[in-house]
């Protein structure tokens, strides 16, 4: 049977109240989630912009501060960016920013490998229109400018945006979000090395030539010209970090 609203009303507050039980709930709700998504995205970009040290343990308490909240959302925030691999939770001492070790660089240089050549594949095999392409081509063209730390911003958002446009291609959401959440850990290693010119032109080299194979829609090549591409961004990193190259 339907119930009108009238017959509703009487379910959702106590008789002789003007208070209503379950807007008040949606609307505390909605709160809460809002004052997550400020804080998850100020505390990540932070991780990433290189506001805290690798290696900084930092306070439930300092960071509600920082964040204008209270520990709960800071809480539950950590624990999402504990997945996502940009802080660490430890027991009575708070939260750590983990350091990028040579580990770490493999480890996502790997998954990297994994993910992006099959995502420039599928993007080569099924085709993209010629905005998309166009697109991607505009992307590629950025460049960084030693000792111009604004174009070189520019580029770190112009990359991400160039490698989730190929997983967005591929037209498989689970490699989108795979590719963006390397994305997260790759702004990071760049924020860190900023300062050391780590892009220029051959990146932009790399990007156009993987553009070639996805517009002339041959699949190996394009898989080839991205493991090239990262393999050569890899080895950049190694030598400007002081680390010992171990790329295939």
């Amino acid at each position: 049977m339907t119930r009108t609203r009238s017959q509703l009303a009487k379910y959702q507050q106590p008789s002789g109240s003007a208070f209503t039980w379950l807007p008040s709930r949606r609307d505390g709700a909605r709160e809460a989630v809002t004052v997550g998504k400020r804080i998850y995205r100020a505390f990540k970009l932070d991780i990433i912009h290189g506001a805290y040290h690798a290696g900084e343990c930092l306070s439930e308490e300092g960071l509600a501060a920082r964040y204008n909240s209270s520990r709960t959302p800071v809480r539950d925030v950590a624990v999402r960016l504990q997945y996502e691999h940009l802080l660490r939770i430890v027991t009575n001492r708070g939260y750590l920013v983990p350091p990028i070790t040579l580990q770490v660089l493999n480890d996502i240089f790997e998954f990297r490998c994994a993910v992006e050549c099959e995502a420039a594949d599928l993007a080569a095999l099924k085709g993209s229109s010629p905005e998309d392409l166009r697109e991607l081509l505009h992307l590629s063209e950025e460049t960084s400018i030693p000792d111009n730390r604004k174009r070189c911003v520019r580029f770190i958002e112009a990359d991400t945006n160039f490698h989730i446009t190929i997983a967005r291609l591929s037209r498989n959401q689970m490699l989108v979000q795979a590719v963006s959440e390397a994305r997260s850990q790759m702004e990071r290693i760049f924020f860190t090395s900023i300062d050391m010119n780590h892009c220029g032109k051959a990146q932009a080299r790399g990007h156009r030539e993987i553009v070639e194979a996805i517009q002339d829609r041959d699949p190996e090549r394009a898989r080839q010209r991205m493991h090239q591409h990262l393999v050569e961004s890899k080895q950049k990193i190694l030598s400007l970090t002081g680390f010992s190259p171990r790329c295939r």
